[in-house]
C-alpha cells in the first residue's frame, strides 16, 4: 500500500466517525492582503484598526469568510477529497472574531449518510468546528457534499440524514466582545444607510459584476489550501460532463460578498450562514453579480447594533436585475434560473442610527 493520502470515498465514512484534520495554519498580513488582491473586499472594520478601533475591537479581524475558507480548507483531505460536489452549508456560527497570528486547526464529526440511487455516490454529512491556538471555538458548521464510492459495489453505510436547523437564532448570535455600533462613522463606507433605513422585503441588486479568471479562482482556492480536485486538475476534470476545473463554491461567496458592499456597505461583520447552495456551477471566465433580498429584521437586546438576515443570490454571465427570485417547484424543491450559481442565506450585524435623548 502506497503512503500517500488517497481521501476517504463514500463506503469509508460511518456515523459519529471522528475526524482530527491536518496542517493547522497561523493566519498572516499577507493572508489578508491577498484575500483583498482577489476579492476586492472593502468592509473597513476588516480593512483599517482605526475603524474596528472605534467600534471597540482591539485591531481588525480577519474577514469573517476568509478564516472560515481557510478552516474549510482543513476539512477537505478528509471530507471532500474525493467530491464530486459541495451541496451546501447550514448552521454556520461564527463565535468570535478572527485575527493576524491566530493558528486554526478544524476537527469533524461524521452526522449523516445517504448512498445515492445510482451506488456510484452518496452524501455524506459533516459537523466542524475550528478552534484558535487556545482551543477556543471561533466558528462551527455542517455542510453535505457528495462522494465518490471507489468500489460501487462495496456495501453502503448505514443510512441517516439529519435534521439540520434551517437559521442560526437571533438570540443565539454571538456578538464580538466589546463591540459597539455607536462609534461607526458612515463616512468609512460612504453609505448613509443603517440597520433602521432596511425594509423587510426590500431586494438590492448591487450592481457592480466581476469577472473571474482561471488563475484567480485557482490562486484562492490554493490561498485557502483546499485540495479539492475538481478545482486543480483540468485533466481529470476534462472527461468529466463539465469538460474543465470547477470554481471553488466558497470563492463564489467571497465574490457575493464583495459585491454586496455596493448597498449592503455597512453590515460590519458576519454573525452567521443559515444556509447556502450552490446551485448550478461556476467556471473561470464568468462575470459574477448578485442581489440580496432582506429576509429578517430583527432588532437585539441593545440600540447601537441590529441584525439583518438577508438571502444574496450570485448570478453568472447575467445582470442580476434579469433574473426573478428562484421559486419552489410542485415538489418542494426550488427551481433555479441556470445562470444563478449562489442562493445564501445568512445574518450580519449592522450599526442603528444613534437616537436623540
Amino acid at each position: 500500500m502506497g503512503k500517500q493520502n488517497t481521501g476517504l470515498h463514500f463506503e469509508d465514512f460511518y456515523l459519529d466517525q471522528r475526524l482530527r484534520h491536518a496542517t493547522p495554519r497561523t493566519l498572516t498580513e499577507g493572508d489578508v492582503a491577498l484575500y483583498i488582491a482577489l476579492t476586492g473586499s472593502r468592509f473597513p472594520l476588516q480593512s483599517a484598526d482605526t475603524a474596528a478601533q472605534a467600534v471597540g475591537l482591539p485591531r481588525r479581524p480577519v474577514d469573517d469568510l476568509l478564516a472560515f475558507h481557510i478552516a474549510f480548507g482543513k476539512t477537505v483531505p478528509d471530507v471532500s477529497l474525493n467530491a464530486i460536489a459541495n451541496l451546501g452549508y447550514a448552521d454556520v456560527r461564527f463565535l468570535q472574531p478572527v485575527y493576524t497570528g491566530d493558528t486554526l486547526s478544524a476537527e469533524s464529526e461524521v452526522i449523516g449518510l445517504k448512498e445515492n440511487a445510482n451506488g456510484k455516490s452518496g452524501v455524506v454529512y459533516v459537523r466542524s468546528v475550528a478552534s484558535n491556538q487556545s482551543g477556543k471555538a471561533v466558528f462551527s458548521w455542517n455542510r453535505w457534499v457528495m462522494v465518490r464510492k471507489q468500489n460501487p459495489e462495496a456495501p453502503a453505510p448505514e443510512t441517516y440524514v439529519p435534521d439540520l436547523p434551517v437559521e442560526v437564532p437571533v438570540s443565539e448570535l454571538s456578538i464580538p466582545e466589546g463591540l459597539n455600533g455607536s462609534g461607526f462613522d458612515v463616512a468609512l463606507t460612504g453609505s448613509p444607510h443603517l440597520w433602521d433605513d432596511y425594509d423587510l422585503g426590500e431586494r438590492i441588486d448591487h450592481r457592480d459584476g466581476m469577472t473571474i479568471d482561471d488563475s484567480d479562482h485557482t490562486l484562492a482556492t490554493k490561498l485557502y489550501q483546499n485540495t479539492a480536485r475538481v478545482h486543480f486538475d483540468e485533466r481529470m476534470m476534462s472527461s468529466t460532463p463539465h469538460g474543465r476545473r470547477l470554481m471553488y463554491g466558497g470563492h463564489v461567496i467571497s465574490i457575493c460578498r464583495a459585491l454586496s458592499f455596493n448597498g449592503l456597505a455597512n453590515a460590519i461583520t458576519v454573525a452567521a450562514i443559515n444556509g447556502g447552495t450552490h446551485s448550478n456551477p461556476s467556471f473561470g471566465g464568468d462575470t459574477l453579480y448578485a442581489y440580496s433580498e432582506i429576509l429578517a429584521k430583527e432588532a437585539l437586546s441593545r440600540d447601537d447594533l441590529g441584525a439583518l438576515r438577508i438571502r444574496t443570490v450570485g448570478v453568472k454571465n447575467l445582470d442580476s436585475q434579469e433574473v426573478e427570485s428562484p421559486t419552489y417547484e410542485e415538489n418542494g424543491r426550488l427551481r433555479y434560473h441556470p445562470n444563478v450559481v449562489l442562493d445564501l442565506d445568512y445574518t450580519i450585524l449592522m450599526p442603528r442610527h444613534r437616537s436623540e435623548c
